[in-house]
């Protein structure tokens, strides 16, 4: 079996999270910052390193889409992986300095446009933390190819 290569293509990325608490206006950041964009067998990958902005220097994001899934996983200084996929629920491990938490991520849209070109995606979900709902949450993320 060959394995093959893929380009990493350079691009900019535009992330945007919202989350909403009860009846309080969406808490909102917004995170412009380069990565890369590498198409797969599966789908494709989107990875950055995050900032102090974040709080999570010295870690990377990667977003792998495949078929009807998307898998958030960060390593690094914050290692975790989140699974979203439209009308299903997915738990996984949250490991903090303080220990391990289960996190249960209900996707309830997940949509995109994405190809080597850009595109965006958007992903909104509820997030349950040792399974108590601490919230709702919006990713949007525009992806533009480097020149």
């Amino acid at each position: 079996m060959t394995n093959m290569e893929y380009e990493r293509l350079p691009v900019l990325l535009s992330i945007r999270g919202e989350q909403y608490f009860d009846d309080i206006d969406p808490d909102a950041t917004e995170l412009m910052t380069e990565g890369t964009m590498e198409l797969t067998e599966a789908g494709m990958v989107l990875s950055y390193q995050e900032t102090e902005l974040t709080g999570m220097e010295g870690t990377t994001t990667t977003f792998e889409i495949k078929g009807p899934q998307v898998v958030l996983t960060r390593t690094g200084k914050v290692n975790s992986q989140m699974i979203f996929e439209e009308g299903r629920q997915h738990t996984s491990l949250y490991e903090t300095p303080f220990g391990e938490l289960t996190v249960d991520i209900q996707t309830s849209a997940l949509k995109h446009n994405l190809s080597q070109r850009g595109g965006v995606m958007e992903i909104k979900y509820s997030i349950a933390v040792e399974h108590t709902v601490t919230g709702r949450n919006c990713f949007k993320i525009r992806v533009k190819r480097k020149s």
